[in-house]
């Protein structure tokens, strides 16, 4: 993030980047450990990084937030398929994103519930953790702010022309990936006075409706 035009980017104070660790909300347990994920409800491989660890994270950056034109992004096998009309949209609307990045399985689903944050992806394959389809995001949005490249060099590349360009029924070129919600510890998530449950269907230990579950929510 130090380098090239995102580099000067921050040496010029047009951006600013701030980093935040999950576990820095966790208490050490017994083998001096701070987990941040947990095993999936319904079943099956991998873990999946638990809810509250990354709220209590949120509440943090909140309230450093200092504008309204926020908006929270989560990255996921399963999200919108990022392209360069979102970053122009961004770069213009928004003067603070916030990105959430997982490892594992992905991200208890209740984060983005909770914070009404829209899932992203940035292709359909799959990474070791998030925090580099961050900085891919990040570089994409940083280099379309007024005042980080001069306005005639970005003119000049393939995408300018397609920026405002919709598709036929109106709707802004995405994808999804193959990928369920997930869910894990605690059963009852309590934020700011909500509580967020996980689907009956998953604590059920009857097999075939979670495998339907999963198959009827896109993914499997």
């Amino acid at each position: 993030m130090n380098e090239s035009i995102i580099g000067r980017a921050l040496k010029n104070k047009i951006i600013s980047v701030n980093f935040y660790n999950p576990r820095d909300s966790v208490k050490v347990s017994k083998s001096n450990y701070k987990p941040v994920d947990d095993k999936p409800y319904g079943g099956g491989a991998g873990m999946v990084m638990r809810a509250e660890p990354i709220l209590k994270t949120f509440l943090k950056v909140e309230k450093k937030i200092k504008s309204k034109k926020t908006k929270v992004v989560i990255f996921s096998a399963k999200g919108k398929l990022f392209n360069q009309k979102m970053a122009y949209d961004w770069a213009q609307k928004y003067k603070e994103i916030v990105f959430i990045t997982g490892r594992y399985e992905g991200i208890d689903e209740r984060v983005k519930t909770a914070l009404k944050a829209e899932e992203i992806s940035i292709g359909q394959y799959v990474l070791t953790d998030g925090d580099i389809a961050a900085m891919v995001v990040a570089s994409a949005v940083t280099r379309l702010i007024p005042g980080v490249i001069r306005l005639e060099s970005l003119k000049e590349e393939s995408y300018w022309n397609l920026l405002l360009k919709k598709e036929k029924d109106g709707t802004v070129p995405g994808g999804h990936g193959l990928e369920h919600p997930h869910y894990t510890r605690p059963e009852v998530l309590k934020y700011k006075g909500k509580n967020y449950r996980v689907p009956k269907v998953l604590l059920s230990g009857h097999r075939a409706k979670i495998d339907e579950w999963k198959k009827r929510n896109n993914i499997f």
